[in-house]
């Protein structure tokens, strides 16, 4: 069996516990993953620390040139990477090639680190006295990252940490980590230096291990909201910088004047793509008026009828299986919950199985109407191919819908209507916005980041507020005295006055 070490820059030690990776679309165990412990990230945090202070003394046009090298590595690569995400993940190879594609947006602006490192400066702001300002790295970064996005969360985080001159220690998920792996040795072929970028794997004691290391003053997360909490929690008690990404139930406002065409094409990707595994997917649909309700669901139905699920190698399949046996169980068991609450099950999913393939974790596209905010399948995130309809009576009632969930995370409206579109934009209470785009993820050179349960933290993730994450700013005030001050002003507090 394939076996998934650790990436140290020191021998990897005898394994003593190991994780299964499952092929999700033949239900097999196909390899074996390490578990490391609190003894194997201090080796990794000790690498870190003998790297990191000539890595962070490279100017930054060096450091630059290794994320460039880094980029042109990835997209010779990209065809490889993406059958390897695919074959743990059982996302399709397009969809694994734009998982990678994000992630390497956020390498390409780490490219221009020389430029988004300079600082600030203020001659004359009082007598004879310059101010400037500097950002310093902050030494060793953590990045903990969840299964849906092997390729690309890892390099939100370590591209712009590593470019700001830390070094980094990655802990991807166990169900599928050998992308994060390949990345890392990618980036050591780029010519960064052996320790700079390592992946440990691991459970919960390796978490909690990042978690308290005196020698880690900053740690990124995205995952579930609840672990999310206790990461965020846990560090801040430590001293520890930290940014806590969380779940979502994004919301996707139909107005009565929107293109249902187009509405029902976004919403099938929006909603089924990469099976529902989505931080930013789409699983909430608001059709406005009972009018826009029936004609929308009309349409809405022979679309997913017509969805093909498949193996993560079939160039026809419009999304693949689940990660896990254990996900597919959960997301089964929210439809029935659904139902039961009194929801109308239009589309059922659940027993679906494909030819050939019949141990794989396949679920069918799931549609199910009349669902209300008191359900809890509404409250919680399903996080597989599951739709729901919630029926808004009006505009002020499809503005608080998502403004009032638990999660903050993205939010799309469809309309022609230029008013609504700015009026709820600016009321809606969530972190990311869409209007007609159904997956409202920023590009690069913004930022990242959810509201309420869905982000912990008061920073985004990539962007300049990636910078500012995985940096200090030092502020400088200096004078060059000429000799002729008599210091009867001492002990008085100085003003630029």
């Amino acid at each position: 069996m394939r076996q998934v070490d650790h990436f140290l820059a020191t021998p990897n030690p005898p394994r003593s516990r190991t994780h299964n990776i499952w092929n999700p679309s033949t239900g097999e165990v196909q390899a074996e993953v390490a578990l490391g412990d609190r003894a194997l990230l201090d080796t990794a945090v000790a690498a870190a620390k003998e790297v990191q202070p000539g890595w962070a003394a490279t100017n930054p046009q060096k450091r630059a040139r290794v994320m460039f090298r880094f980029k042109e590595l990835i997209e010779a690569n990209m065809q490889s990477l993406a059958e390897l995400l695919s074959s743990e993940h059982g996302k399709v190879i397009e969809d694994a090639k734009g998982d990678v594609q994000r992630g390497l947006e956020v390498i390409e602006f780490a490219c221009g680190i020389p430029q988004v490192l300079k600082g600030e400066y203020t001659q004359g702001a009082g007598p004879g006295i310059d101010v400037y300002s500097m950002r310093q790295p902050l030494g060793i970064g953590a990045g903990i990252t969840p299964f849906n996005f092997p390729a690309m969360i890892p390099m939100w985080m370590f591209g712009m940490a590593c470019a700001a001159g830390n070094a980094f220690i990655l802990k991807p998920s166990e169900r599928d980590p050998s992308v994060p792996v390949r990345l890392a040795e990618l980036f050591v072929e780029a010519g960064a230096p052996e320790g700079l970028l390592q992946v440990v794997h691991g459970d919960k004691e390796m978490v909690d291990a990042i978690l308290d290391h005196a020698d880690i003053p900053a740690i990124s997360f995205v995952g579930s909201s609840d672990i999310a909490h206790y990461i965020y929690r846990r560090g801040a008690e430590n001293g520890k910088r930290v940014q806590a990404f969380g779940g979502a139930k994004n919301h996707g406002i139909v107005m009565p004047d929107a293109d249902l065409d187009q509405v029902v094409n976004d919403l099938s990707g929006a909603a089924f793509g990469s099976a529902g595994e989505r931080c930013m997917a789409l699983p909430v649909v608001v059709p406005v008026g009972e009018d826009t309700a029936e004609r929308l669901r009309e349409k809405l139905i022979p679309a997913i009828n017509a969805l093909r699920v498949g193996v993560s190698t079939d160039p026809d399949a419009h999304y693949g299986p689940v990660v896990t046996p254990e996900h597919k169980a959960r997301i089964e068991e929210w439809i029935t919950t659904a139902e039961d609450e009194g929801g109308e099950i239009v589309v059922d999913g659940r027993g679906f199985t494909l030819q050939g393939h019949e141990d794989g974790f396949f679920i069918g596209p799931t549609l199910i109407d009349h669902v209300t905010p008191e359900m809890k399948s509404y409250h919680e995130e399903i996080f597989g191919p599951v739709l729901q309809i919630v029926r808004a009576k009006d505009f002020e009632d499809a503005v608080r819908l998502p403004s009032e969930h638990q999660y903050g995370n993205g939010v799309a409206i469809f309309t022609r209507n230029g008013h609504a579109a700015r009026e709820f934009a600016n009321r809606v209470n969530v972190g990311m916005v869409g209007i007609n785009v159904p997956i409202p993820v920023p590009v690069s050179y913004h930022t990242f980041g959810g509201w309420k349960r869905s982000g912990f933290g008061d920073i985004d993730q990539y962007g300049t507020e990636g910078l500012a994450f995985w940096t200090k700013k030092k502020k400088v005030t200096q004078r060059w005295p000429d000799g002729g001050g008599d210091g009867s002003n001492a002990f008085v507090i100085p003003t630029m006055g």
